[in-house]
């Protein structure tokens, strides 16, 4: 057996994952594929990546991409949902602000710096044309920490994917106060340059695997419902995502990688252009 180590966030997104590696279709070709949930979110999973804790990571398109220019030693092989992800803009349900206007001077709740939470606190920001300068961020690591720093006003408002934050506004704890979708397919597979160099066939297995469960998954009787028990949400609003969320099984185009180029220059996530051949397998 081959021993590969992965990462991701413990969200809808990644379910096809947890149901190939419960089938037992990654042991039936020889690969003990280990996941580990990281809450922390994309930041966390740079580092892991950097410090050869995981092998492969499925992880925010504008997060591992400003971490390769900045020396990450991996690759992305392709992309793993090519939707946008709808970030909801939340506040502590009880505090004062109203609408996303009332937030353009205050302290934004991010999971840790290079997150996605942080880079679409900056997009949210440039889109509303306030100063991203003046963008004052406070480390809270996890959804947890983020309510308890709105709820004790350490922060005023939180940036995290609208359907996994619906349970906390449904509970009131926080309000939503305004979307932001990613102008850029969300997630895609990032692998060490080390295991792409030393195992590409089992890479390659690993994707055919994880692209025949993506292709089939919204045609899996009672998905919704499965979702919506294993991870605390409505039917009604896992139909609802299921609807607005396509997969992917393929490497991110020319076309495309050029244009997320732009826009993070743009909004100053990286300071070059990068060459596609350093970024994309």
């Amino acid at each position: 057996m081959k021993t590969i180590k992965i990462a991701g966030v413990p969200e809808h997104f990644n379910l096809p994952w947890h149901m190939c590696i419960e089938d037992g279709e990654f042991e039936a070709v020889g690969i003990d594929l280990q996941w580990t949930d990281v809450p922390e979110g994309t930041g966390k999973m740079c580092q892991m990546l950097r410090d050869g804790e995981t092998d492969i990571a499925v992880i925010l398109t504008e997060g591992i991409i400003k971490d390769i220019a900045a020396g990450n030693p991996s690759k992305i092989v392709q992309v793993y949902v090519q939707s946008p992800l709808i970030w909801g803009i939340h506040v502590a349900a009880n505090s004062n602000y109203k609408t996303l206007s009332d937030l353009e001077h205050k302290k934004v709740a991010i999971s840790r710096m290079g997150s996605g939470s942080h880079l679409m606190s900056i997009v949210n920001a440039q889109n509303q044309n306030w100063n991203t300068e003046n963008l004052q961020f406070e480390i809270v690591n996890t959804i947890d920490g983020a309510v308890e720093s709105l709820t004790s006003e350490n922060a005023d408002y939180f940036m995290w994917e609208r359907f996994m934050t619906q349970p906390l506004v449904d509970q009131g704890i926080f309000r939503r106060v305004g979307e932001c979708p990613t102008p850029w397919p969300c997630f895609v597979i990032a692998v060490r340059n080390e295991v792409l160099e030393n195992q590409p066939k089992v890479i390659d297995q690993i994707l055919d695997i994880i692209n025949t469960t993506t292709e089939e998954f919204k045609m899996i009787p009672s998905i919704d419902r499965t979702l919506a028990s294993k991870y605390n949400q409505k039917v009604e609003a896992i139909q609802e995502w299921l609807k607005l969320t396509r997969w992917s099984q393929k490497q991110m185009t020319a076309s495309t990688f050029d244009k997320i180029m732009e826009q993070l220059l743009k909004l100053q996530i990286i300071d070059k252009k990068m060459p596609k051949e350093s970024l994309l397998k």
